[in-house]
């Protein structure tokens, strides 16, 4: 079964999509759901995930097809490496089949994501690069920020700078609630503090990334 979610080319597949996905306008959509992103609808995500708890391939495919590019994009925002990313879209998978039954109803995005947020944190434990990470990408920023642009995406190169120059947690809770296009409420679960706090967080944050973007 976790053979053919190794084998899938999730993360190649997004890295196509996620160029195009990036250059959404993030300091706008952060507080405000796209109405035209494709969102899995309620009774056939039902019918998908009940497949998927019977052992159905196809089942777990049509999952990957519903969430792969949000998911990358969530990891690439945050490792700002595609191999990384790749791996995290990859383990997230193998979880979902390991877990499929431990879902109980409810928002399928909160819970899938909140497995994301966990796989994130923990690879950063388990590979004690907490702070190596940090220090690789502000060298790599701070070499992008003086040799030359050469690429088309230059809103997105922007957006990746400045996004590194905000702590980890900021620009996590930001990517979340970007990427997963879950509530303030359900957010706040995911992160076992108050609805205010997240708000109040979310609010300093995207106050501060506006600042860099325009400075």
């Amino acid at each position: 079964m976790i053979s053919w979610i190794q084998t899938a080319p999730a993360g190649e597949k997004c890295r196509q999509i996620i160029p195009h996905f990036c250059n959404k306008p993030v300091l706008d959509t952060v507080f405000h759901y796209e109405k035209n992103l494709s969102m899995a609808k309620s009774d056939e995500l039902t019918q998908v995930i009940i497949g998927c708890k019977n052992g159905d391939a196809d089942c777990f495919s049509q999952v990957v097809d519903m969430y792969a590019s949000r998911c990358y994009g969530y990891f690439y925002r945050l490792t700002g490496n595609k191999d990384i990313s790749d791996e995290l879209l990859s383990t997230l998978f193998a979880k979902l089949v390991e877990k499929i039954r431990s879902y109980k109803g409810g928002s399928f995005e909160s819970w899938l994501f909140k497995i994301a947020s966990n796989i994130f944190h923990d690879y950063l434990r388990s590979k004690q690069r907490y702070k190596k990470l940090l220090h690789v990408r502000k060298s790599r920023l701070e070499q992008e920020i003086t040799e030359p642009k050469h690429s088309n995406n230059v809103k997105i190169d922007k957006l990746q700078i400045q996004l590194g120059r905000l702590d980890a947690e900021t620009k996590e809770l930001i990517m979340l609630r970007f990427y997963s296009q879950l509530s303030f409420k359900d957010i706040a679960k995911i992160r076992s503090e108050p609805i205010g706090t997240t708000l109040s967080k979310l609010h300093r944050g995207l106050k501060r990334l506006r600042e860099l973007m325009e400075g």
